[in-house]
């Protein structure tokens, strides 16, 4: 059970943010409308939900990572959800209390008390992923987690040795050769790593990328034929969060740059762009000797990982860009494509890495909304320039794409998420071809699911 009192007030441990105590396994639950005949799977995001009182700050990026799974199969749905038993986790509740601290106030517990666990907790809680039979958990300070298909924690997972360092929390999944693609940043060198995985799930290649600086790269690109990295002057110091400092600092007079490396090559290539900082991107593909690029484009880093005192009035004003790279002029231009702000995008898997005509956004009820309180879902027809949305009575999560097994088309399918109405937390399932016309059902939870991260749609059961 939860035992956090959230004696400083924080917002991150109250409301729909506050972390719930009870585990459920395979519970049913009251579906409002009717699920569509071809949605069968698992919807299942990560998201934080602390299991002690924090030692001091806190950042909802800290928490303890929790799974929350909806099962649907032959129109009858489930719930479960389960914490991310981290080693650093269970030494804590050896302890009966918070040992470790987090992006505000960095405490290292001694060695006698963390006992397995590393320097850092890996919570978990940032995405999760499911390739070549294995779901992961992800926290991309740390390896990523394995999960067993009742959600219990199974450990970290380091592909017989292969992976050295960290895994992202967005790797990307090639949907024509199966590759799972991904990288690792680090404040110490080397600042960047990337890595390759095959469609049977071993890590068959590394490659070392070095950057002046360590900086925080929290997504990346990729085509059929390129690996693309934003280099933004977020700047880590070990030496400032060591002293109760900032983990990150925006040094614009660095410069942002793109790297572009061929898939199978060792050498980068650097561009320069102005300045702007991109959590997370849309889907990069390319034409001849041109490479596009489509983001949640910020012009600087506006999220202060560090405060725990304001965290409940952070601005996020990304808008929907196209980066253009010209790889024979050497030029990079951008556009803004919508003036709605918005971010976690996500397309349908099958377009990966190739040309997609939609994409779906998360977006804010005002021009700058604040941290997570998405309140609809935005689908861009880039081909036409048009978008249509569904506007939430409350709070949506990330949009993610499950597609209709007997499809044809790019949209051919469902957009589902999690949101938080009128006390209710809820699945919800729109139809990707009018995301205006509202929910075709509603999948309700049995208890009040917090407010989380990412997530992906399995066509198995978990």
């Amino acid at each position: 059970m939860t035992q956090v009192a959230n004696r400083r007030s924080d917002p991150f441990l109250s409301g729909d943010y506050a972390p719930v105590a009870d585990e459920f396994s395979n519970e049913e639950v009251a579906v409002i409308g009717e699920i569509p005949k071809g949605l069968n799977g698992t919807f299942l995001r990560t998201g934080p939900n602390a299991q002690f009182e924090p030692l001091g700050r806190y950042h909802v990026f800290d928490g303890d990572g929790m799974l929350h799974a909806f099962t649907i199969k032959d129109g009858k749905a489930t719930y479960s959800n389960k914490w991310i038993v981290s080693a650093a986790l269970e030494s804590e509740r050896r302890a009966g209390h918070a040992l470790f601290g987090g992006m505000a106030n960095f405490v290292i517990p001694s060695p006698e008390e963390r006992g397995d666990a590393g320097i850092i907790k890996n919570t978990g809680n940032t995405n999760v992923v499911h390739h070549a039979g294995r779901t992961f958990a992800l926290m991309e300070a740390c390896p990523p987690t394995l999960i067993g298909p009742d959600l219990t924690t199974l450990g970290e997972f380091d592909f017989d040795g292969r992976l050295k360092g960290p895994f992202t929390a967005h790797p990307k999944l090639d949907p024509e050769t199966g590759e799972m693609l991904f990288f690792g940043y680090s404040p110490i060198p080397p600042y960047l790593r990337y890595h390759a995985v095959d469609a049977g799930g071993t890590l068959t290649r590394t490659v070392d990328i070095e950057l002046p600086e360590p900086v925080m790269i929290h997504d990346f690109v990729t085509t059929r034929d390129h690996v693309i990295f934003f280099d933004s002057p977020a700047v880590f110091s070990i030496k400032s969060l060591m002293a109760g400092g900032p983990m990150v600092s925006w040094k614009p007079e660095n410069g942002t740059r793109i790297g572009v490396m061929a898939r199978n090559g060792t050498e980068v290539e650097w561009f320069e762009t102005d300045n702007c900082y991109i959590f997370h991107f849309v889907n990069g593909w390319s034409e001849g000797n041109k490479i596009f690029v489509d983001a949640c484009r910020s012009p600087i880093m506006e999220l202060d990982l560090n405060s725990g005192e304001s965290s409940d009035t952070y601005g996020i004003g990304a808008t929907l860009a196209r980066f253009t790279i010209d790889l024979d002029s050497k030029r990079v231009t951008w556009d803004q494509l919508d003036d709605r702000s918005g971010d976690f995008p996500r397309i349908a898997d099958s377009h990966v890495g190739i040309k997609n005509r939609y994409g779906y956004l998360a977006g804010f009820r005002e021009q700058r909304g604040h941290l997570f309180d998405f309140d609809r879902v935005i689908k861009y027809d880039l081909e036409t320039g048009t978008a249509n949305e569904y506007k939430s009575d409350g709070v949506v999560g990330e949009p993610i794409f499950a597609a209709d097994p007997n499809g044809k088309s790019e949209d051919d399918g469902w957009v589902v998420t999690h949101s938080r109405a009128n006390g209710v937390s809820e699945m919800l399932v729109l139809d990707a071809h009018d995301l205006s016309a509202g929910p075709v059902a509603r999948l309700v939870a049995p208890q009040r699911i917090p407010y989380g991260f990412h997530g992906a749609w399995i066509e198995r059961a978990v």
